[in-house]
């Protein structure tokens, strides 16, 4: 038989006991559980504004070189640091008359980029003679490179030139003098609104059906970057070249 006193401190055992897992019971059910937060993944394309991509490949040069090509520039005995790039990178001429900062065994070499080079392959840049010399020695004929897109210090506002046969019925034009590759020309048609005029290949843009008339026209063009210029004014000179007002800023 149990004493008083003895009773008396299992009851306050039991009590404390059941006031315990009261207290544990209702700091569960206020508990919060806040989500795991995995670490943010790297982005999958750079940022705008980041630097150009570095490409990697192949030079070689050809000894053809004179500035013209498939871009369709005249040639330039005055400056052959000119290259062909190659078939997949060209595009629909893309990357006609973009500047490519070129490194190789021997150091490096800024150079045009004025012709299409179909037998080589992403990465690679078939260069003149002249410019190669600048990055290997020729002896070599093929070495290792790096390259990237670059915006040079040019002078002079960016040109139009009109295509020989160039008309108002079917109307092509050629950017040049850019520092930045071209992305897109426009011109602002009779109704004012702007229309985007296809590329070909040759390096023109070139309006049919029914062409943009006979001039002056406005353009706009429209670099890589996002950048833009309007020009005004500009009367259309068969197999002639007419300068812009401005020149794009420096990219990236």
């Amino acid at each position: 038989m149990h004493s008083p006193r003895h009773s008396a401190l299992v009851i306050v055992a039991a009590l404390a006991a059941m006031l315990a897992g009261a207290v544990a019971l209702a700091q569960q059910q206020h508990r919060i559980y806040l989500p795991i937060l995995a670490s943010p993944s790297p982005p999958s394309s750079p940022t705008p504004g980041a630097e150009n991509p570095t490409f990697t490949g192949e030079g070689t040069y050809y000894v053809e070189a004179d500035g013209g090509g498939n871009c369709s520039f005249d040639p330039t005995p005055h400056d052959l640091m000119v290259g062909a790039m190659n078939e997949e990178q060209y595009g629909n001429a893309d990357l006609c008359g973009a500047y490519v900062s070129i490194t190789g065994p021997k150091g490096s070499v800024t150079v045009r980029i004025v012709d299409r080079c179909p037998e080589c392959k992403h990465g690679d840049i078939d260069l003149s003679p002249q410019a190669f010399d600048r990055i290997a020695e020729r002896i070599q004929g093929r070495v290792p490179i790096s390259w990237r897109v670059v915006s040079p210090d040019i002078s002079g506002p960016i040109a139009y030139h009109f295509k020989d046969g160039s008309n108002q019925w079917w109307t092509a034009v050629q950017v040049r003098n850019h520092r930045n590759p071209i992305a897109k020309l426009e011109y602002r048609n009779s109704a004012g609104r702007w229309v985007e005029v296809p590329r070909e290949r040759y390096n023109y843009f070139v309006q049919t059906d029914p062409g943009m008339g006979p001039g002056p026209y406005t353009f706009r063009v429209t670099d890589i970057y996002g950048n833009t210029l309007i020009d005004s004014g500009i009367p259309h000179v068969e197999n002639g070249t007419v300068n812009g007002a401005g020149q794009f800023p420096v990219g990236p």
